[in-house]
């Protein structure tokens, strides 16, 4: 048997059992904490359920369901409960339902704890399980009336499995108003589950291990989901644990002008964040590195926060750029997000799949302000925005961002300021002059080597993208309205056919 499956009991999610270092400690107990809805229940069917396909033999107690309610759950998310899970539902006797019988000394509170717990001792000693759930201390609270009674049985609960061989979770709806920690210093280890609402989509539900006892674990918050199949977990990205070894080449955008602007192009493992106003072009610029990139044979990941694919691939094919084509080919792996249902751990993990799995060596993030969106603060933005670059980049991926900037000329301000976490970052203007809206880029920072500090003049025509020479004859073009200095006429010619809106 494997080192880690002696020592430890998978929970059966794969996501939880990173977080956990490989599972729950075996032969200990632990408390699964969180409100109602939080998706407890499911967790501890897939702790058994993982047990059961390992020849555990598992039981469910169970003081709140009803044994049909939970296979009824089981059952809905695709699980088999088999002989090797034992559900034992814990109700009172039938008398405790007279209210006669319950004012009776016969029925006081102290039998009917010490009842319950008898029956939980007789459960366990006749069926021997190597995982137990109990469902949930709730009950065991409001039976016990008192912080000092409850304490007192959780303990005796502990000491009763500490000698039985058998991995113990105990479920906690902390629906008590006085919700006393009794159970945390008792246990091995927590785990506190949150659901979030917010103004708008649907809830958001995270995990947190509050204890492991002599244990390493990945702290923090970490995004989860209840789906159909049960809870996956998204645990929250280190770059640092993911480094790899690659060579730093220069790869080119295959715009010979553009790449001269890059000082030769970009180089492999580093990020490059295009900025401007809408309808400047910055999804085009990004799709030509990723048509470079399938012309050298290797995958792209496209992530769309903003537009709609069908639109998407109809107005850049004209440009030669047939994503369809790619995407059929298996070259590109492009895929439209809803940020008002996308969590951000989710997010992180799909684009670490694609380039684990897929071995995407481009990765497209259009736009940043959708995942702005999908993220409650800006702040937590920064920070997942600066993990999830930093493993791209020691993947040896080339990551593209957009950031649409407020307003169209003069000044402008972007919902998030991500042009620090960059590599590269390449800024698209319009501008003004001779009665017409034309459009500018630069290069203002690139942290991997020289670049043109020059503002040259694009065209977004039928053919794509044709970048002029450098605008020397100008000044003020980043303001949006520039002055004439000199007659060097440095703009394309109008003949051209321009396009529309290509943002």
């Amino acid at each position: 048997m494997d080192e880690t499956l002696r020592t430890k009991a998978r929970t059966g999610i794969a996501g939880l059992d990173d977080i956990l270092a490989g599972g729950f400690t075996r032969n200990h107990v632990f408390l699964l904490e969180g409100s109602p809805g939080t998706g407890k229940t499911t967790i501890a069917l897939q702790f058994l359920v993982e047990g059961a396909a390992l020849g555990e033999r598992c039981l469910y107690i169970s003081l709140s369901e009803t044994r049909e309610e939970l296979y009824e759950s089981a059952r809905s998310h695709g699980m088999e409960i088999g002989e090797e899970i034992e559900i034992f539902e814990l109700v009172p006797p039938e008398s405790l339902l007279d209210a006669d019988q319950q004012q009776s000394l016969l029925y006081s509170s102290d039998l009917e704890l010490g009842e319950t717990t008898k029956l939980i001792f007789e459960s366990f000693e006749r069926v021997r399980p190597q995982r137990v759930v109990i469902d949930s201390l709730s009950e065991i609270r409001l039976l016990a009336q008192s912080s000092l009674r409850y304490r007192r049985q959780i303990l005796a609960l502990k000491h009763f499995f500490s000698g039985s061989d058998a991995t113990v979770l105990l479920l906690d709806d902390m629906t008590s108003d006085n919700l006393d920690k009794t159970v945390h210093s008792v246990v091995h280890g927590v785990i506190h589950l949150e659901q979030l609402a917010r103004n708008y989509g649907p809830e958001r539900r995270r995990l947190r291990v509050l204890k492991y006892r002599g244990q390493a674990f990945r702290g923090g918050y970490h995004d989860f989901i209840i789906k159909t199949g049960g809870v996956a977990v998204f645990p929250r990205l280190r770059a640092i644990e993911h480094k790899t070894s690659f060579a730093r080449t220069v790869l080119k955008s295959g715009i010979g002008e553009f790449d001269q602007l890059l000082g030769g192009g970009i180089e492999r493992g580093s990020s490059t964040l295009l900025i401007g106003p809408a309808g400047t072009g910055k999804t085009l610029f990004a799709l030509q590195f990723v048509d470079a990139a399938v012309k050298r044979g290797e995958k792209a990941a496209i992530f769309i926060f903003d537009e709609e694919l069908g639109l998407l691939f109809a107005r850049t094919k004209p440009m030669g750029l047939d994503l369809q084509k790619m995407s059929d080919d298996g070259m590109i792996h492009i895929e439209q997000l809803d940020a008002a249902e996308l969590s951000p751990g989710e997010f992180a993990q799909r684009v670490r799949e694609r380039v684990a799995d897929y071995d995407a060596k481009t990765v497209v993030l259009d736009s940043v302000n959708g995942y702005h969106e999908a993220m409650p603060e800006e702040n937590a933005l920064i920070l997942h925005m600066h993990e999830l670059l930093q493993y791209l980049n020691r993947q040896g991926a080339n990551t593209f961002l957009t950031v649409a900037q407020h307003g169209l000329v003069g000044d402008m301000k972007s919902p998030v300021d991500v042009t620090y976490l960059a590599d590269t970052v390449i800024l698209l203007r319009y501008f003004e002059a001779q009665g017409m809206v034309r459009r500018a880029v630069s290069v203002i920072k690139k942290r991997t080597g020289k670049h043109e500090e020059t503002i040259r003049e694009y065209k977004i025509t039928d053919d794509g993208l044709t970048l002029g020479q450098p605008l020397t004859g100008f000044q003020g073009i980043l303001r949006g309205v520039p002055t004439l200095v000199n007659d060097s006429k440095p703009l394309l010619l109008q003949n051209e056919r321009e396009d529309g809106d290509h943002s």
